[in-house]
């Protein structure tokens, strides 16, 4: 076989907790999985700062050291990590034909696919310079940083009233910053919204820039798009709702996925539609998003694909 095609029982596609999980697991079931990283190694969380709502971690971690434990934990038990993207694959024969770095190609019995999301910004400058400093697309991860504090919120769904009426427990003033004079949400959404005294929406309002001094949040300029009148919110803390896109363009064609593009997996499983190709992590889940429920379907992920080729071995025995 040409050194540019390999065979493998189990290959797993991302590098975030899902990944990194799914291959302890597979690993140490004697699958000797090949993990691509992608092109963001240790996916969302080495882009985060404290993560305090792991268990097993009492003082709190740093996300990106967290994800080298993860790593380093799935190379004890022989996981073959290469860093390289999936830039094509084939789905329509055993073993499935994949793809990397538009080299190399690799047969895999199993294909994991732990891609993960990206968070959708506004795409101002001064939101990256504080992302992590005040900057936050997760309110659930990041909002106890800011207990008794005020801060605004960007978005009109679901997810930013569900995030707003979250952080309104532990703030002490959330702004609400809604680009159109309407809600996007539901109505028993907007409901909880406009019934919590200390969320004040500002309809018809763009964010323009993130203030700080250098090393942390305290303030956002928001602009009127009626009367393009500015004004400056005295905040700490900048939270952006707008939406998540999960990492599966490549997939499509072969996997079905929702109109968003989440990976649809069987009930109770992380099987696709297409047989030895299993999907976890934030991929697939659209409504947790935390590292713990993305290890969580990792491990899911590996136990399938080790029962799915212990099947087959029996099949090809009888």
């Amino acid at each position: 076989m040409s050194s540019n095609i390999e065979h493998v029982q189990c290959l797993i596609i991302g590098s975030g907790p899902a990944g990194y999980t799914a291959a302890i697991y597979a690993a140490r079931a004697d699958l000797k999985p090949v993990l691509y990283t992608g092109m963001l190694a240790g996916g969302q969380l080495t882009q985060t700062t404290e993560v305090e709502n792991f268990p097993g971690y009492p003082d709190g971690i740093q996300g990106p050291e967290m994800m080298e434990l993860f790593q380093k934990q799935a190379e004890r038990f022989g996981t073959d990590i290469r860093f390289g993207y999936v830039s094509s694959v084939d789905f329509s024969s055993s073993p499935h034909k994949v793809v990397v770095d538009e080299v190399k190609t690799i047969l895999a019995d199993t294909v994991i696919i732990s891609t993960g999301a990206s968070a959708k910004w506004l795409g101002l400058e001064s939101e990256q310079k504080y992302n992590g400093f005040g900057v936050s697309a997760c309110a659930v991860c990041d909002g106890f940083f800011f207990k008794g504090q005020d801060v605004a919120i960007v978005g009109a769904g679901d997810t930013a009233a569900e995030e707003a009426t979250y952080l309104a427990k532990l703030c002490r003033k959330v702004y609400m910053i809604v680009r159109k004079p309407e809600f996007r949400a539901s109505k028993a959404m907007v409901s909880r919204v406009l019934n919590t005294p200390n969320i004040e929406v500002i309809y018809s309002s763009e964010t323009q820039e993130i203030v700080g001094n250098g090393q942390t949040v305290n303030g956002v300029r928001i602009k009127n798009t009626d009367t393009q009148e500015e004004r400056l919110l005295d905040v700490t803390g900048f939270f952006v709702a707008i939406g998540h896109h999960p990492n599966t363009d490549i997939f499509k064609g072969w996997i079905d996925t929702d109109e968003v593009g989440y990976i649809i997996t069987k009930p109770g499983s992380t099987q696709t539609n297409i047989e030895g190709v299993f999907a976890c992590g934030d991929a697939q889940d659209k409504v947790f998003r935390q590292a713990i429920t993305a290890a969580g379907t990792g491990c899911m992920a590996a136990l399938e694909a080790e029962r799915y080729l212990a099947a087959k071995e029996s099949v090809v025995e009888a």
